[in-house]
């Protein structure tokens, strides 16, 4: 099965302006983007993804029009500080945050002023925010981490952002070639 379709960004640390650089060509000036992430699968030490390189990608890709990180009741008061300094709207929740995840995914889905979803998650259970974006022809963007990035999400996705990688990896339908560089 080929992932011609698709496009698949792999981002390290410290690479920002180099993916920037790359993303640029793909960036619609009309594309307007909702952003939602999943703070306690996505924000955690080991993965060491910073919110202000997660930014830079998605500004490089269109206007970020809605910024939420969903956080549980465990998030450090340093942590919820850090998202509002990067211009976010945290929001706490108290237990599991699926359930809030898929309230605060439709009222972007029915949202006008936003026509490209990005979902930051590695869970499977998101996947019927992504197949409902796509019915309400919203374009979708995925942004998660391995170990344990769900295939389900990046095969639903438009695009996928993978981070924490050290390689940089972009399948474009427009292109036969297949770029891999390490970085």
């Amino acid at each position: 099965m080929t992932t011609r379709w698709r496009n698949i960004k792999r981002v390290s640390e410290g690479i920002t302006r180099y993916v920037g650089s790359v993303a640029r060509k793909k960036r619609r000036k009309d594309r307007k983007i909702g952003l939602l992430i999943d703070g306690p699968n996505i924000l955690r030490k080991e993965f060491g993804i910073n919110l202000d390189d997660l930014k830079a990608i998605l500004e490089e890709m269109g206007d970020i029009r809605i910024g939420k990180v969903l956080l549980n009741q465990y998030a450090s008061q340093g942590l919820i500080e850090a998202i509002a300094n990067q211009g976010f709207d945290s929001i706490v929740v108290a237990g599991d945050i699926d359930v809030r995840m898929g309230i605060e995914a439709m009222d972007v889905i029915y949202n006008e002023t936003v026509d490209t979803i990005a979902l930051a998650s590695r869970d499977a259970d998101f996947l019927p925010i992504l197949v409902k974006s796509k019915e309400h022809g919203k374009e979708t963007i995925v942004i998660g981490a391995e170990p344990g990035f769900s295939i389900a999400l990046q095969n639903a996705a438009d695009c996928v952002i993978l981070m924490g990688s050290n390689h940089f990896h972009d399948k474009s339908s427009d292109d036969d070639e297949e770029g891999d560089m390490e970085v």
